[in-house]
């Protein structure tokens, strides 16, 4: 049954609608599909779930949501992926709420992952490819005429309607998981947010505070990854220091005995050998 999310930050949770048709996937040939009827009824016990747990998120009651949405997740059949990776996505929105940053990027990632199993970047991609060449080869013929045809195209038009829904969500699960990576730090992590980023950037219908953000971000990262890059590498070499120091002390050496070179261009190491005194 249909639900509406609360009115909270746009960059955090899904402002869906919640049109739970079932998306025709490839699934795995070991998932058990339910008869019509059986799918209705879990869809409907998963939907009221998560009414509740937007409910609990609009009264800050994040940790709670997240329950509520874990429940909505275990009445969801496991191969509808686009219900799937709405709620992985909302709960990453409760993640970010209580900083949990660690949560926010697993949930979000769970939640692209879903999306990517129906691969509509792909098709996306195809279909712009498309329009620059004319639109040939989107061009898709109506079989059937009079009530027929009427039908194909609403199957059409649901099935285009879909794929937006699912690029729009992927969209905003990657701006969840940006941000938490952003606020975990660390090269890799920094790294991560700037690919997430760059994807976002790349994206034709990004609302215009998200795209606002985006540019902000892959200004600001570049000297915020190499910072971090420096102490990364920095700490490692200091490590690798204190470990050839006790290698080398029985043969009355140190690792000042040799001196390390950086390579500007290449950021790689030399080493040479000096004896001393």
């Amino acid at each position: 049954m249909p639900s509406s999310d609360p009115p909270i930050d746009p960059q955090l949770t899904e402002n869906y609608d919640p049109d739970l048709e079932s998306y025709d996937s490839q699934e795995p040939p070991s998932v058990t599909r339910f008869s019509p009827e059986e799918e209705a009824s879990l869809l409907s016990e998963s939907n009221a779930q998560k009414s509740q747990a937007n409910q609990l998120f609009s009264t800050s009651q994040y940790s709670q949501a997240i329950g509520e949405y874990d429940k909505a997740l275990s009445s969801c059949p496991n191969y509808l992926d686009y219900e799937i990776a709405v709620l992985k996505s909302n709960i990453a929105a409760c993640h970010l709420k209580l900083e949990d940053w660690k949560s926010a990027v697993d949930s979000a990632t769970a939640a692209i992952e879903s999306l990517e199993r129906l691969s509509p970047e792909k098709k996306a991609e195809k279909k712009g490819d498309a329009e620059r060449n004319g639109g040939d080869d989107e061009v898709v013929e109506i079989e059937g005429d009079g009530e027929e045809a009427e039908k194909e195209l609403a199957s059409l038009r649901l099935s285009d309607q879909r794929k937006d829904d699912i690029l729009r969500i992927r969209a905003k699960a990657l701006m969840r998981r940006a941000k938490a990576k952003s606020e975990l730090g660390g090269w890799g992590n920094l790294q991560g947010a700037e690919e997430d980023y760059k994807l976002l950037s790349q994206l034709p219908n990004l609302p215009v505070a998200d795209k606002r953000i985006v540019q902000k971000a892959l200004a600001s990262l570049p000297p915020l990854i190499n910072a971090a890059k420096e102490k990364e590498m920095g700490d490692m070499m200091g490590k690798l220091k204190e470990l050839g120091n006790g290698i080398l002390k029985p043969f009355g050496l140190s690792t000042d005995n040799f001196k390390m070179t950086k390579d500007e261009a290449s950021g790689g190491y030399s080493m040479q050998f000096n004896q001393g005194n």
